[in-house]
């Protein structure tokens, strides 16, 4: 099938870029995923494990094209340096990027299955044991970086990902090369060295995954005192990227922006926040992910420890 009419379908339904990977040539090789596993970065997320991410068969027998898409989800506030102000980080100021995402893709999938009887897909977004960044890099959006985000030239790495799986044979886009040269910004402003080597994140240090995955009822005594207030994910290693200070470009979908009160609440009133006041405040929303006494314990641990 063309591979250019498929493209254009994915632009007019909204997304910002769009590869192809073949299957049979170009799949990542799992190595690095397998390294990253054997020296226990992936912390409490055994999820990460499943062998399926290895190896896209196991997903889908018959698979033999993965359309990669990607939508820019920037938009221009600011995280703010008040000394009492949360900070939440970006993907989760506006609507549930999973949602927005799925539409699309569901959209996309359906059209193309449309085009002939034995056309099969499955459609992915964030949700699957699936390698969403090397996929992204082998169809040619971007690159990981060393912070391990994918990077475009367009919109640096502030763009959620998605990807179409396919029995159909697609001509393919080239591999994106990597661009990060010899910056090491990301990696000297992680205040708890998260990043070991370039391209490397262990997630046992790493601010996101501790407020939210870790699922103790503390944050370790290694991580508190360095959180500068992040109460859910952390953005530091992409506010710091020369790639995100040049290319950044506001959005043009509305669920992006954020919602009232996401951008700079107070730590005193995520501290005390009520199951309920969760429950109406973050409907609809990615931070759902944080359950309430996940969110003030995180914000209790900032309150407690230096500050921004």
């Amino acid at each position: 099938m063309d591979a250019n009419s498929i493209k254009q379908k994915a632009l007019d339904l909204g997304f910002h870029k769009v590869g192809i990977v073949a299957v049979d040539e170009q799949s990542p090789s799992p190595q690095p995923l397998q390294r990253w596993l054997s020296q226990g970065y992936n912390a409490d997320m055994a999820w990460m494990a499943d062998p399926r991410r290895q190896d896209i068969r196991q997903v889908m027998p018959e698979v033999r094209s993965v359309i990669s898409v990607a939508l820019n989800y920037y938009t221009p506030q600011a995280q703010s340096t008040e000394p009492d102000k949360a900070k939440i980080s970006r993907y989760g100021w506006g609507r549930d990027y999973h949602k927005v995402l799925q539409k699309r893709l569901k959209a996309l999938a359906t059209w193309l299955e449309a085009q002939g009887e034995a056309i099969s897909t499955r459609i992915y977004a964030d949700t699957g044991p699936i390698q969403e960044k090397a996929w992204a890099q082998q169809a040619g959006l971007g690159w990981v970086g060393k912070h391990s985000n994918l990077i475009t030239r367009e919109y640096g790495s502030w763009v959620f990902l998605g990807e179409v799986l396919t029995n159909l044979a697609i001509p393919p886009d080239r591999p994106h090369t990597e661009h990060c040269g010899t910056c090491t910004r990301c990696i000297e402003a992680c205040p708890t060295q998260a990043i070991t080597e370039p391209f490397v994140v262990d997630a046992n240090r790493c601010i996101a995954y501790h407020t939210i995955e870790n699922r103790s009822e503390s944050i370790s005594e290694e991580i508190a005192p360095h959180l500068q207030n992040w109460v859910a994910g952390c953005d530091i290693c992409q506010e710091v990227c020369p790639w995100n200070d040049r290319f950044a470009q506001e959005t043009d979908i509305e669920d992006f922006q954020p919602y009232p009160g996401n951008v700079a609440p107070t730590l005193s009133e995520l501290a005390q926040l009520t199951d309920r006041d969760w429950d109406r405040r973050f409907r609809a929303s990615a931070l759902r992910r944080i359950r309430p006494d996940m969110m003030r314990r995180n914000a209790k641990a900032s309150l407690d420890g230096p500050r921004s």
